[in-house]
């Protein structure tokens, strides 16, 4: 997922049953005010520790969680945004999904799956498959459809959502000089996240810092986003070149030091604070560039108050790395993909990090290509560099994957030796029949 308000789902070790439902999920909802919510008041010192306590738990690697989000279409109208009121009734006349997923929304009406965390990635695809399954014939019958790509091909963005969140947002993206990568990245984007636990204590700091170093390669492997507001963009996944247009303090990826928790405490009390949640339960926009440090130690004061352990969490949720400690790993780089492509994504980039031997060889195969985020973003598989480390990180998938999915990978595995990326038939698409037909043809809908 793209956004939130800090209670996701589709993560390991959380019952999902035991989380909100609807679109408090999505912070489209009434949020609870701040006096309902912890109000201990923090110093540099206890904020440090708050967010490091919280970032990894030791837990054995092997769950996986999956969310999946897509563009809404209307099939009838394909260059026109579902209303929301239309999107919010039929999500909420949902029955529950088989496979336990959530269905939530993002600001620009785009629907994203959120699956619970399974036993392994074969599993988290299989119920995250009959979810969709679900969902696609309740929209069919409403003559819409979802486009699983990672930017939308024919529409502009622009945000549907009326929740007060994101219309702060976009004052605070615009107040700091990036308006158009905010609004392209909060209502013009979707992404496939893997979630995964974090391992045994002594292993955090090479796990947490390879799942990093296979960022670049694995959105060269993943892009699927040529196109955007009708055009091609002249990049492979428009969806990173929107993030990396991000501010990098709130955006950027953490160092891969050895102290992972840590690193990420500091990286948060460094970025600079977007919202200020006021006592009605609303979020005032931040203007200007104040880190959360500063407002915690009082030199600069917000909202005419110091924050709380209440406001560094909602501080957290607006945090966007692309990896994120939330006591697993978002694994938060991947465009949307078409099938058989997320399946696969999804295979590849779980036993990379969770098989040894897999694991081993995409340290090596990676380490050259490890900040070449531009460059995958922009050139992907046709970068030399990026094709030979993505070969090598597919070889050792197909090694390891489990047998249900060993078709999705091996199909993947033959589309990166052709130096191809699943958005390439987007493209092909969209310059044989226009934007129009390549938003239609991601939905698989028949027309």
């Amino acid at each position: 997922m793209e956004l939130e308000d800090g209670r996701t789902t589709g993560r390991p070790r959380t019952d999902p049953r035991s989380l909100p439902t609807g679109p408090d999920l999505e912070g489209v909802g009434p949020v609870a005010p701040v006096t309902e919510q912890r109000t201990v008041v923090l110093d540099l010192e206890a904020a440090v520790a708050h967010v490091a306590d919280a970032a990894l738990r030791p837990d054995p690697v092997g769950p996986v969680g999956l969310e999946l989000e897509a563009h809404l279409v209307d099939l009838d109208a394909p260059a026109s945004r579902v209303p929301w009121q239309r999107i919010r009734d039929l999500v909420d006349a949902l029955p529950a999904l088989p496979g336990g997923s959530r269905v939530t929304l993002e600001p620009g009406g785009q629907v994203e799956l959120s699956g619970p965390p399974c036993t392994d990635v074969a599993a988290a695809v299989a119920a995250l498959r009959a979810d969709r399954d679900v969902l696609a014939a309740a929209l069919a019958a409403e003559r819409l459809a979802v486009a699983p790509v990672g930017a939308d091909p024919l529409r502009p963005p622009a945000r549907v959502c009326p929740a007060p969140r994101y219309a702060a947002m976009e004052e605070h993206f615009a107040a700091v000089g990036c308006a158009e990568a905010g609004t392209a990245m909060m209502a013009g984007t979707a992404a496939l996240q893997v979630n995964l636990d974090a391992g045994p204590c002594a292993g955090w700091s090479e796990r947490v810092a390879l799942a990093h170093q296979l960022g670049p390669t694995l959105v060269a492997v993943a892009a699927c986003s040529p196109l955007a507001a009708g055009r091609p963009t002249g990049w492979v996944s428009h969806r990173q070149r929107v993030w990396s247009d991000l501010d990098q303090a709130r955006c950027g990826p953490l160092l891969g030091g050895a102290d992972p928790a840590g690193e990420w405490a500091a990286y948060a009390l460094a970025a600079p604070v977007m919202l200020v949640r006021d006592p009605d339960g609303g979020a005032a926009p931040v203007g200007e560039r104040v880190s959360f440090a500063e407002w915690v130690t009082g030199e600069v004061p917000l909202g005419g108050r110091v924050p709380s352990a209440a406001d560094l969490d909602y501080h957290l949720t607006t945090l966007f790395p692309p990896v994120r400690p939330r006591g697993y790993l978002e694994i938060r780089y991947l465009d949307a993909a078409p099938e058989p492509w997320w399946p696969a994504l999804a295979a590849v980039t779980t036993v990379l990090l969770d098989d040894p031997v897999a694991a081993g060889h995409a340290a090596a195969a990676t380490l050259p290509v490890a900040t070449a985020w531009d460059r995958a973003a922009r050139a992907g598989l046709a970068d030399p560099a990026l094709h030979a480390a993505a070969r090598a990180c597919l070889a050792a998938a197909c090694a390891a994957v489990p047998a249900a999915l060993r078709p999705e990978v091996e199909a993947l595995a033959d589309l990166v030796d052709r130096g191809r990326c699943p958005g390439d038939a987007l493209l092909g698409t969209a310059r044989a029949g226009g934007p129009t037909a390549a938003l239609l043809s991601a939905t698989g809908a028949p027309r």
